[in-house]
């Protein structure tokens, strides 16, 4: 369900937070091509794999001209994307192969958010994480993690946070989307459904992850086969047995 219609929401920053290999960074890179919101990729992550991270400044610091500000604790973080969000739209989204401490030790911090949350079948996703990190511990199929975030967000706002099934969304993405934008606030732009494929500064530091988004140029049904899946392979199994309970969960809540 949407937002309450007395809720109001002083600071416009939309998170999207997903579990790895959920097509987010497609739907990352689309908001990107809509022109009209600012977008960071992955803080959360980036802050924890390298220490610190470069978010877009502030106007009044030079953002409009691409000035970045670094922050380095996850608090400052936050507090950066709150002040970017009183400048206008913001788009953020994370991965939670990580389960961020910080954010259920203060979850004020994250109550003037909108929350939205990507989901895939857990066989693909847990495969195609495999297939970039064979040495991947269960944790960090991320599925557990969400739950648990999901129902923190539910806590701190007091509304349901949005959900979109990445099997819909490639099935019908102008739906989905215009579905999406109607829940969280935003205009559908159905012309950023498309762009140009290519690099992307934001994905350099942890590139190897996002290959197929550097490919894409929309919306498409994956058509790879991964050797080692939940099928074949015991541990792998293990992971989706442990994961499924949390994607039903989430799941049942997409739009």
């Amino acid at each position: 369900m949407g937002p309450a219609a007395d809720c109001v929401v002083h600071v416009t920053v939309i998170a999207m937070w997903a579990h790895p290999r959920a097509v987010s960074t497609a739907f990352l890179r689309m908001m990107i091509e809509r022109g009209d919101v600012t977008v960071v990729h992955e803080p959360l992550v980036l802050l924890t794999d390298h220490g610190e991270v470069a978010l877009p400044a502030l106007a009044a610091d030079g953002g409009a001209d691409g000035a970045t500000t670094t922050v380095r604790d996850p608090g400052a973080l936050l507090d950066h994307l709150a002040a970017l969000g009183e400048e206008g739209p913001v788009f953020f989204k994370d991965t939670l192969e990580y389960s961020y401490r910080h954010l259920f030790d203060h979850p004020e911090q994250i109550a003037g958010f909108v929350h939205t949350f990507i989901v895939r079948d857990p066989a693909r996703a847990i495969a195609s994480h495999h297939a970039v990190k064979p040495e991947m511990a269960c944790r960090e199929a991320g599925y557990e993690h969400q739950w648990a975030l999901f129902e923190l967000a539910r806590r701190a706002t007091g509304v349901d946070p949005v959900v979109v099934s990445a099997e819909r969304l490639l099935a019908e993405p102008a739906a989905v989307v215009a579905a999406y934008c109607a829940q969280v606030g935003l205009p559908h732009r159905p012309e950023a459904l498309s762009w140009k494929p290519g690099e992307r500064a934001e994905w350099e530091q942890n590139r190897r992850w996002h290959l197929d988004a550097i490919a894409s140029s929309s919306f498409r049904l994956p058509d790879r086969e991964y050797t080692v899946t939940v099928e074949n392979d015991a541990r792998l199994r293990s992971y989706y047995e442990h994961h499924l309970p949390y994607y039903e969960r989430l799941v049942a809540h997409a739009l």
